[in-house]
Parts: structure tokens; C-alpha cells; sequence
């Protein structure tokens, strides 16, 4: 069973993931997922929902990315680090990760949509 997965796209235009590739976020057991610079991948924060076991999430530059961080909360008993930079088409309220139990870092980087009251974090 895949536990880690990590994408980073090389700047070879022929090699690059185009378009929407489900599969990549089918692995029900995946606790580490991190993809970099896949600069022209379409995807959205729901495919996340197959893998309910993720533990780490860091995405660099995901361009193609959107959605909301409500999508998160299938991994709420799960999730412990959150990175997210330059991923500018996903919104929603930071607040959302407030109350996952287990988070003991999120970050995000860049231009965002999301609302930042971070008040009672």
C-alpha cells in the first residue's frame, strides 16, 4: 500500500501532467502527500476525499488547483501538517482547521482567497 507520494514536475514541457489525473488522489492508505509546481494538473481539494488517512499535505504552486478548505475535514482526526503556497483558485476560512485535533502546523504562502481570521487559533 502507497503511504507517501510526492509529485514535482520537471520544466521539461513534454513530461509535465496535463489535464485531470483522478487516480493521483486514490490511495486510501497515502499519509504523505506532496506535489510541486505541476503547473498545468487540474484538480480540486475534493479528490482528496480518497485519502481519508492523510497525515501531511504540502502543495507549492498548484495553479490548476481550486476548491474549498471545507474539503479538508474528511482528514480532520488525521491531519497534522498543512502547507499550502501559491495556490491561488482555492478559498474558503482558514478557521476551518481550528478544530482538527491533531494539526499542529498550517501554513499557506502567497496570494489567496482565503478569510484569515485567525483569532481563535
Amino acid at each position: 500500500m502507497l503511504r507517501a507520494l510526492e509529485v514535482r514536475e520537471t520544466r521539461n514541457i513534454y513530461r509535465m501532467l496535463n489535464g485531470r489525473y483522478p487516480v493521483l488522489f486514490n490511495f486510501p492508505m497515502l499519509q504523505r502527500l506532496k506535489l510541486s509546481y505541476c503547473l498545468f494538473l487540474k484538480w480540486d481539494l475534493d479528490m482528496l476525499s480518497g485519502s481519508p488517512l492523510l497525515r501531511e499535505l504540502k502543495l507549492y504552486t498548484q495553479p490548476g488547483l481550486t476548491g474549498d478548505l471545507k474539503s479538508l475535514r474528511v482528514m480532520k482526526n488525521t491531519l497534522e501538517k498543512v502547507d499550502i503556497q501559491y495556490c491561488h483558485k482555492i478559498h474558503g476560512n482558514f478557521m476551518e482547521l481550528a478544530d482538527f485535533p491533531r494539526l499542529k502546523k498550517a501554513s499557506y504562502m502567497g496570494r489567496n482567497n482565503f478569510r484569515k481570521d485567525t483569532t481563535y487559533v
